[in-house]
């Protein structure tokens, strides 16, 4: 498996993978899981009418299917909010040596690759 060949929906077994965690360590699979199946949720309701996540709603026939860029924002919004769920404290042990740094309580790069937040265009009810 590659995170070059990304499809939607994105698999926990593609978030494994961002995250460099083994594929037989399944210790956190089921948080892991529930943190992807949000990000999945939250990026298709944000950017309902933009991508046809689902090819079984006609409402969606026509729009194009989610671009890679959308895939793996989706997975890196969910494994941020896996690393932040292991430093309620917000920060996070990088080494011995080098202390410990500030885990971003805020994504402008995944804000940016998915189109959302501040960096969503208009939008008209």
């Amino acid at each position: 498996m590659s995170l070059a060949n990304l499809t939607w929906p994105v698999t926990l077994a593609n978030l494994k993978e961002d995250l460099k965690i083994d594929a037989n360590d399944t210790r956190e699979d089921g948080r892991m899981a529930g943190d992807l199946a949000s990000a999945i949720d939250y990026v298709t309701r944000v950017r309902k009418g933009a991508f046809q996540f689902d090819p079984a709603d006609p409402t969606q026939w026509g729009l194009p299917l989610p671009t890679r860029d959308i895939c793996l924002g989706t997975l890196r919004l969910a494994g941020r909010w896996t690393i932040r769920r292991r430093s309620p404290d917000g920060m996070v042990a990088v080494s011995a040596e080098m202390g410990s740094t500030r885990v971003a309580s805020f994504d402008a790069d995944i804000d940016r690759m998915l189109g959302i937040g501040r960096h969503r265009g208009p939008v008209f009810a």
